[in-house]
């Protein structure tokens, strides 16, 4: 039987969320902007789903603006903002590990005359708060920072950069699509003016997203259409994707931090058992820098893809993709400046909420087995 090891790439629909959108299709399927009562009750679902999603994050219902999911989420907190703001400045400030719905957006602004500053990791995948502090200038009017690397895990520290972005009065975007549901997040804790939730990475369907737009923050629309979601996001609002993403947030706010603590024993147990297989194995962050369902680890002098491959029954992603038939070292790593040869052997192993310990034990002990099998052909072949 397979395992799954990927839920940072993607999580299954819960039952109950799949439920919620099936009422929501059988039930309120009018227009939400419709006055008649098929509208009224769409418009009622919706407003329920807004509601849930701002509990989860303490956010106040009118501060939740429904997207496709997360890359629209952060190409309208970025351009959307940037756009709002160009008479005040004309530099922005990112980081080298951020998505590539993030890292896109700013090229982009790069090539339309804005000035980008990228800000650098260090070897464990966090941004220092005077990395971005070194890079910001009196004309700066927006910074990004993801809250948790979808790759290593590594958890930001955002609410120190979103202290010294007050300061100066910069806007702070958060991308937050791998933390949402994963460890607790209160944007009020938190500072920040923007943060982008994606709904496939917390249980609920894949094309529904929400972006956090605090009160009084100036943001364009980058869509042009109707005065849906307050005319930041014109479109007719998909109701059944945007209650299962309500339900899903319900269901993350009620799993708590007794589901995140059991989730991080069976990732240490998943650690321990590698490493005691195989001991040249090497962790990325340090646990308590990490989300608890995500453990960064390289097999130094094998190819992470090679030893998924081996490990036929777990389903995880590595540190390297194949673009054009070539191999690339991911960029994440390649930032926190890991070597090519550790970079190589990394996987990827993200938990969710429905692992069970035998998957773990079985899986950790699949890939340390395929991993030693490996070396051990290379070190036959004369290779050291």
């Amino acid at each position: 039987m397979k395992i799954y090891m990927d839920f940072n790439a993607t999580t299954p629909v819960l039952p109950e969320v799949s439920e919620t959108v099936a009422d929501a299709m059988q039930n309120a399927w009018g227009n939400p902007s419709s006055g008649h009562e098929l509208g009224t009750k769409a418009r009622g679902m919706l407003d329920k789903a807004r509601m849930r999603i701002a509990s989860l994050i303490n956010a106040e219902p009118d501060e939740i603006v429904f997207t496709s999911g997360g890359t629209e989420s952060n190409n309208l907190a970025i351009i959307g903002c940037v756009q709002a703001r160009r008479h005040r400045g004309s530099h922005l400030v990112t980081t080298r590990i951020e998505h590539p719905s993030v890292l896109n957006p700013f090229l982009h602004l790069l090539e339309h005359g804005w000035k980008v500053d990228f800000a650098s990791p260090d070897l464990t995948g966090i941004v220092a708060v005077d990395a971005v502090e070194r890079l910001i200038r009196t004309d700066t009017v927006m910074v990004s920072v993801m809250l948790a690397n979808n790759e290593t895990g590594a958890i930001q520290p955002v609410k120190e950069i979103a202290g010294l972005c007050r300061q100066k009065g910069i806007i702070i975007h958060a991308d937050a699509a791998q933390a949402v549901g994963k460890m607790p997040v209160d944007v009020r804790a938190l500072g920040i003016d923007l943060m982008t939730i994606a709904g496939h990475k917390l249980y609920a369907p894949k094309g529904i997203g929400a972006l956090f737009v605090r009160k009084g923050v100036e943001i364009d629309n980058i869509l042009y259409g109707a005065g849906q979601e307050r005319g930041i996001r014109p479109g007719t609002e998909p109701v059944p994707l945007a209650c299962g993403l309500g339900m899903a947030c319900k269901l993350m706010q009620e799993e708590g931090s007794h589901a995140r603590d059991r989730i991080a024993g069976l990732r240490d147990k998943m650690y321990s058992i590698m490493k005691d297989m195989f001991p040249g194995m090497v962790r990325f962050v340090p646990p308590d820098m990490t989300l608890a369902n995500t453990l960064a680890v390289s097999f130094p002098g094998l190819e992470g893809a090679a030893i998924l491959a081996r490990a036929g029954d777990v389903m995880a992603s590595t540190g390297a993709a194949c673009h054009d038939r070539s191999v690339k070292v991911s960029h994440v790593l390649s930032a926190m400046g890991i070597d090519d040869t550790t970079a190589m052997g990394m996987i990827r192993l993200s938990l969710g909420i429905m692992t069970t310990g035998q998957e773990v034990s079985r899986a950790a002990e699949s890939i340390a087995a395929a991993a030693m099998d490996l070396e051990n052909e290379r070190r036959g072949n004369g290779f050291h």
